[in-house]
C-alpha cells in the first residue's frame, strides 16, 4: 500500500489512487517517485488515475476490478461515473424490490 499525505493506493495492483484530502487543480503530487499534476480538483475520497488508462481497460481498486474505463483517462484525472463504467450487470431494480423485500 502506497501513502502520502494526499493519496493513498490501497492495493499495489491498483491503477487509481483515493484522496486523503480536496486536492486543488494544477496542485503537484508525488507518486512512485514521479511527479504527477493534478488537472482537476479532487475532493475527499475520490479516485484519480495514476497512470494512463485506455478506454475499455480495466480500472483497479483493492486490487480487484472496479470497472471498465468508458474513456481514455490521463494520469491526474478523476476517475468518478463520467468515465467508468460498471462491467457488472445491476442487481437490483424497482422491477425486482418487491423480492428483495421478502413480498
Amino acid at each position: 500500500m502506497e501513502n502520502s499525505n494526499n493519496l493513498i493506493r490501497l492495493n499495489p495492483l491498483d491503477n487509481v489512487l483515493v484522496a486523503r484530502r480536496e486536492i486543488a487543480k494544477g496542485e503537484q503530487v508525488v507518486i512512485s517517485g514521479k511527479e504527477l499534476m493534478i488537472s482537476q480538483h479532487i475532493d475527499l475520497g475520490f479516485k484519480l488515475a495514476v497512470v494512463k488508462i485506455s478506454a475499455g481497460e480495466k480500472i483497479f481498486k483493492y486490487g480487484i476490478p472496479i470497472g471498465s474505463a468508458s474513456k481514455d483517462i490521463l494520469p491526474g484525472e478523476i476517475v468518478h461515473i463520467h468515465n467508468l463504467q460498471s462491467d457488472y450487470s445491476q442487481t437490483y431494480t424497482i422491477e425486482n424490490q418487491n423480492e428483495y423485500e421478502g413480498k
